[in-house]
């Protein structure tokens, strides 16, 4: 297909979604069942949950979330502003490194894939409201269930390689990072994010692949920013300009979207907003259980495998515990090797028999190698942007 009818395209497919993009939000703590939103498969996608075709808002199924790797064609997708470019030439594409530089850059993707050593960083994606559907009361935003995240094997450069080949000031203390999606309304800020030199490390890349191909379309074609560990607000899509400052600037998506109430448990009541604030960066421990699935149906006696993924921001995970009667009591769930490095998945799974019937509640908590340990449900503070939720992932099926 043809890149410029891409979103072309899209909008057709995208049209049946657009009765979705406000939607019955839950009312328990554990995120909501999405069987009944639309399912539209867009360019380059399997059917994907759609909250929004415009921008687009695609929410990948539970049960993908049985691999260690997220396959392109299903992961999520989550854009801010509603215009993005449909004509995109990856010979002529270029990225500018400016500011506090020695050497102002335009850097074509041919000279990313040539002239610099190339890399890859296995890491987890996960929007900063993933499971926002379990917050009680409503928290702001768009009602994710568990599957505003994924895990892929990302190639690319060092960003530290290209901002050595700039040569930076000796002021040079924040680099700001702005992509070609634009706001329809002329008064909407730029969406721009800012990092300051000392989170810089050798895993932050500018990518242009995923597991293995181009990045699609809508996960940032044809280059995006991956900083491990954090959430994915701060990996832009589309780069196209890199600037490099003395002063950190005051921008709307770091100054006020995505933002914490500055407190010990980053909390707040719904009657009252908590000030001061700080951004979201890092990623807390999380697992989530992709089979059995909410409403399944299985059979006493027979052989079940539990099967889910567990993160969280580089720590790595040491352990993942499953309770099959609701909390009560708990067993060690089996890991895989972890060879794919601390920012990514582990997949774990849990075989057990279930010996009567009627409903049971499977539970999954992750603990990461710092013993940092997903918390019940009820014990989950609440902002009001419904950032950060993590509470121990819950599942209950019917045995027959």
């Amino acid at each position: 297909m043809e890149r410029r009818k891409f979103f072309k395209k899209a909008l057709v497919v995208g049209a049946a979604a657009a009765g979705s993009t406000l939607l019955e939000a839950g009312t328990t703590r554990q995120p909501i069942d999405n069987r009944k939103i639309a399912n539209v498969a867009f360019p380059q996608k399997r059917p994907l949950i759609t909250y929004s075709d415009r921008p687009p808002l695609l929410e990948t199924p539970r049960e993908v979330f049985t691999n260690a790797l997220t396959p392109n064609d299903q992961f999520f997708v989550r854009w801010h502003m509603p215009d993005i470019p449909t004509k995109l030439d990856p010979d002529n594409y270029t990225i500018s490194v400016n500011g506090l530089v020695k050497k102002e850059l335009k850097i074509s993707l041919g000279d990313l894939k040539t002239k610099f050593e190339q890399v890859e960083v296995t890491a987890v994606l996960q929007c900063g409201g993933n499971s926002r559907s379990a917050f009680q009361p409503i928290a702001g935003g768009i009602q994710w269930g568990s599957g505003a995240m994924g895990c892929a094997k990302w190639k690319g450069v060092r960003l530290r390689d290209v901002l050595d080949e700039a040569g930076l000031k000796k002021d040079a203390a924040w680099i700001g990072f702005n992509g070609k999606e634009t706001a329809a309304y002329y008064e909407t800020p730029n969406f721009i994010r800012e990092l300051h030199l000392e989170e810089l490390d050798d895993h932050v890349i500018l990518a242009y692949e995923m597991n293995g191909e181009d990045l699609p379309y809508l996960n940032g074609y044809p280059l995006r920013l991956v900083i491990p560990g954090t959430y994915s607000d701060s990996w832009v899509k589309m780069l196209s300009n890199i600037t490099v400052t003395d002063k950190y600037k005051h921008l709307f998506f770091m100054d006020v979207a995505y933002r914490v109430p500055d407190n010990e448990c980053e909390c707040e009541t719904p009657q009252k907003h908590f000030q001061p604030t700080k951004p979201i960066t890092k990623m807390n421990v999380k697992s989530v259980i992709g089979y059995p699935t909410p409403h399944s149906v299985i059979n006493k006696n027979s052989e079940v495998v539990i099967r889910g993924v567990a993160f969280d921001d580089g720590h790595g995970i040491k352990k993942v515990m499953i309770s099959i009667d609701g909390g009560q009591t708990w067993d060690s769930a089996l890991l895989d090797d972890g060879s794919a490095g601390r920012y990514a998945y582990r997949a774990f799974r849990y075989g057990f028999k279930p010996a009567k019937s009627g409903k049971i509640t499977i539970m999954a908590k992750a603990i990461n190698r710092i013993n940092e340990e997903q918390p019940f449900a009820k014990d989950i503070k609440w902002n009001h942007g419904g950032y950060k939720y993590n509470g121990i992932d819950t599942v209950t099926v019917e045995v027959l």
